[in-house]
């Protein structure tokens, strides 16, 4: 693992006991799912902006007390330590087999490891909303200690609906633990403004910190303290990735460099679309992530790339680099072998919903006019199982249906003489760049030859990009 980035697919209490080593890690920073009793979807946006009605449902965050939970919570009483133990034996006598305790359950030998993989100087910050945030303090007491607790961190930020209720729900919470009295933190510092803190005409006789004067008026250096003000990602953000959990890289800045030092690795062990990724790539950290979807991995991949272009280096583990491999995910997840093979080509999935996919697994959009003209789209299919000539016929009818220029069936296997007399009858689309086959079959042999979709160079634009990385910023950490 030494000077390796590393992208985990997979089941992140597998890849921790599996491939983490002891005291191996520096900072971690985990936003897990809350227990919420919300669907969270990933809601893609089309070309004019408008919020398409194809949606995927990226995780389910909500908890069933069932058998895999209870075999989960007797796991953690019969292995952890005592204090564990007996914590979520409290848990269970409170809330009864409930949901909060089969989202508990859920946590604890997750945090169990996290703590195995931290060094003695390192940190882990885990980010919470209210809801659950009481029980995963008591929890990470019962784990990290209670002479570790470091802070409970206010983020403060401005989104949400008028509540009716109650008032406006507008933080989350950050328990921030060590793994020992011996960790690493640096303290930043920020700029006070006087006007902000005591009003207009304050005269400031403060002699003690560094103080001046710039053009927003007259400062002192501060601390930051425990309630981090620090907006949203919005829409019309250039960080902006249409990923409903995102969060801003701000935060993750403040983080990463108040508990780690250039070089040093951070892990997120549900690392969504990335942002502790991409701000450790920025600070020159090394970096571990994990998620369990492959969607997510593929939005990484991306955001990765549009950042950064060809400078990161880093490894993937647990994606399929082999028709085995393929044939193996698959016969485990349809949904995942589907979101995996999109990535592959550059595609955008649709609504996971069976039977309502009204032929379309994936689109992939371009443009071939000059700025300005129409975009066009490329309908893809993606089959696991049995294909045939059916297939190709009912791909046809929904790209005229569509309007789509191109139709793409992406198959685990081979097709048959006559699928591809069938797509070769289709004819083909004409761009400035050429003549590209209107039906075209790709199988998963076929990608890992590298042979990709025939369609105009250079012009995909299915993917919101995220904004380059700027590096001039990188070791702005006055934020204010």
């Amino acid at each position: 693992m030494e000077n390796e980035n590393l992208l985990y697919y997979g089941d992140n209490l597998d890849v921790l006991r599996l491939h983490i080593k002891d005291e191996s890690v520096d900072l971690v920073y985990l936003d897990p799912p809350f227990k919420s009793d919300q669907n969270y979807n990933v809601i893609f946006r089309e070309q004019d902006g408008t919020k398409s009605k194809s949606q995927i449902k990226a995780f389910e965050d909500t908890w069933h007390w069932d058998i895999t939970a209870a075999a989960s919570y007797q796991e953690v009483i019969e292995t952890c330590s005592d204090d564990v133990s007996k914590a979520m034996q409290a848990f269970r006598n409170f809330l009864g087999e409930s949901d909060m305790l089969a989202y508990l359950s859920m946590m604890a030998p997750r945090l169990v490891e996290m703590k195995r993989v931290l060094k003695q100087t390192g940190s882990i910050y885990l980010h919470c909303d209210p809801t659950a945030s009481h029980y995963l303090k008591m929890l990470m007491d019962s784990i990290f200690g209670v002479n570790n607790f470091r802070n409970e961190i206010v983020w403060h930020y401005r989104t949400g609906n008028l509540a009716k209720k109650q008032f406006q729900r507008k933080h989350d919470i950050i328990l921030f633990y060590s793994k020992s009295g011996n960790s690493f933190f640096k303290p930043i510092d920020i700029k006070e403004y006087y006007v902000q803190v005591y009003g207009p005409g304050f005269k400031p006789s403060f002699k003690g910190r560094k103080h001046g004067e710039d053009k927003y008026g007259q400062y002192r250096m501060s601390f930051i303290d425990d309630v981090w003000d620090i907006s949203a990602v919005f829409t019309l953000s250039k960080e902006h990735l249409d990923y409903p959990t995102q969060k801003p890289e701000a935060l993750l800045e403040r983080i990463i460099n108040a508990s780690s030092k250039e070089g040093d690795i951070v892990l997120d062990p549900f690392c969504g679309c990335g942002t502790t990724i991409v701000t450790a790539q920025r600070f020159n950290r090394q970096w571990i992530g994990i998620d369990v979807t492959h969607l997510a991995v593929t939005l990484i991949k991306h955001r990765l790339n549009d950042m950064f272009g060809g400078e990161v280096k880093y490894k993937t583990v647990g994606e399929p680099k082999s028709l085995p491999d393929a044939i193996a995910l698959a016969k485990d997840d349809a949904y995942q072998f589907q979101w995996w093979s999109l990535g592959l080509v550059g595609a955008r999935p649709v609504e996971q919903k069976k039977g309502k996919d009204r032929g379309i697994d994936g689109r992939l959009y371009f443009h071939d006019e000059p700025v300005g003209g129409k975009t066009k789209q490329i309908i893809i299919s993606v089959k696991s199982g049995h294909t045939g000539v059916a297939h190709i016929r009912d791909l046809r009818g929904v790209i005229e249906r569509e309007k789509a220029e191109i139709g793409v069936l992406i198959s685990l296997k081979e097709p048959t003489r006559e699928m591809k007399k069938e797509a070769a009858s289709a004819g083909f689309y004409e761009s400035p760049w050429g003549k590209h086959p209107r039906m075209q079959i790709l199988t998963i042999t076929d990608i890992f030859d590298n042979k990709g979709i025939d369609f105009p160079p250079q012009t995909n634009v299915t993917y919101k990009k995220a904004g380059k990385a700027n590096k001039s910023n990188q070791n702005n950490s006055n934020l204010f």
